[in-house]
């Protein structure tokens, strides 16, 4: 199918459609950094500034595809809900929808979501679709069932054809492995910037890649290597535990800082889930139906749920529609990460320390002797 992509970033959703067989037509994104991977990555496909200005979609387009703005429904972003600045703007997208009757919609974004304001993003959303005669259903899934990133994103699929969305969200549905690590065999994620009331604590895989700050900041997570070091990753590979090529952001830099390009993967879709979804919808599969629920009036949105001639309905399905193998964390890096400075190691374990997390056995014994490692060599730096 013939794909027209809303806030396009650095064309993760995209990227995973085209991966699945469909074909991008139009693109829409206004960030500059973001335009310049998208004339990169996607030469020949037009590319608009400003989704406030598009008049209308091409008449071709079978797949209007957005992971619309998160920073106003984000746990980490300004929590304004569905009506704040950013995430608001994802009203363009029924506008357009109503000028061109688009038989599919994706939209994705983060699971806090169904959280915020006792869900109403998600309530605005179903009922704008409803109110257009649109199918609806939308699913949690986890970006660990494909790589090693732990990252659960909402995925609403919305269909006037003949697709039914529950057989292309919910055909497929894996178990989660059982996986033991320790801290001398595995390496393990974390965030550096946390340590007094969260962590990020990913084994073997690294927790949410972020956006980092509007400011260029960087905001990459820390990784405890089995040798006990302790490094920041490489952007190109966190570029691959999105599901990219490494070196997919670097056209970025023609036009701002280096430093951006962590928040161009942090926005991304992990390209793998978006391929899943993309093969499903050129060849849906069958719900089973066993797991429907009726889902009461005011009820908090569930992890995935659907609309129906029976009414709302919740699924009872997990965030793993299938599971890839994959290398261990250490195995998987193929770019020497920066060590942890002294600065920030010293920061984060005072915190740690004086927190009331637990950690795991070991892990704060690591951490001092990695600024022990570090302390030295930047007084010499110095």
């Amino acid at each position: 199918m013939k794909v027209a992509g809303l806030f396009a970033g650095i064309g993760g959703l995209e990227l995973g459609l085209a991966r699945a067989g469909h074909h991008s037509v139009h693109l829409c994104e206004i960030w500059e950094p973001a335009r310049a991977v998208l004339q990169k990555q996607f030469p020949g496909v037009p590319l608009s500034p400003d989704i406030s200005k598009l008049e209308d979609l091409p008449e071709d387009t079978e797949i209007l595809a957005a992971g619309f703005p998160c920073q106003d429904l984000s746990q980490a972003g300004r929590t304004h809900g569905i009506e704040g600045s950013r995430s608001g703007l994802v009203s363009n997208v029924f506008r357009l929808i109503d000028k061109r009757r688009v038989p599919v919609v994706v939209l994705e974004n983060v699971s806090f979501m169904l959280q915020l304001n006792r869900g109403q993003a998600m309530t605005r959303l179903v009922e704008a679709f409803e109110e257009r005669g649109y199918r609806w259903a939308y699913r949690v899934v986890n970006s660990l069932a494909f790589l090693q990133q732990r990252r659960e994103r909402v995925f609403l699929v919305a269909t006037l054809n003949d697709i039914d969305p529950r057989d292309v969200l919910f055909a497929d549905n894996a178990e989660w492995p059982e996986q033991t690590t320790s801290l001398e065999t595995h390496a393990h994620g974390f965030y550096w910037t946390e340590g007094t009331r969260g962590l990020g604590w990913a084994p073997n895989g690294i927790p949410t890649l972020k956006n980092g700050s509007t400011v260029g900041i960087s905001s990459p997570p820390a990784i405890l290597l089995p040798n006990g070091n302790i490094i920041k990753p490489d952007i190109r590979d966190a570029e691959r535990l999105q599901g990219f090529e490494p070196g997919w952001t670097a056209a970025a830099e023609s036009v701002d800082r280096s430093s951006f390009r962590w928040s161009l993967v942090g926005n991304a879709v992990t390209v793998p889930v978006a391929e899943w979804l993309g093969k499903r919808l050129a060849e849906p599969g069958k719900c089973d139906r066993e797991r429907e629920r009726p889902l009461a009036d005011n009820t908090r949105w569930p992890k995935a749920a659907a609309g129906s001639d029976l009414g709302r309905l919740a699924v009872e399905i997990g965030s793993a529609p299938l599971y890839r193998e994959r290398a261990d964390l250490h195995e998987f890096l193929n770019f020497p990460g920066t060590p942890l400075s002294s600065r920030a190691t010293r920061g984060f374990l005072k915190r740690a320390e004086s927190s009331s997390l637990r950690f795991a056995p070991g892990f704060l014994d690591r951490v001092r002797a990695h600024l022990d490692t570090m302390e030295p060599l930047s007084i010499a730096a110095q």
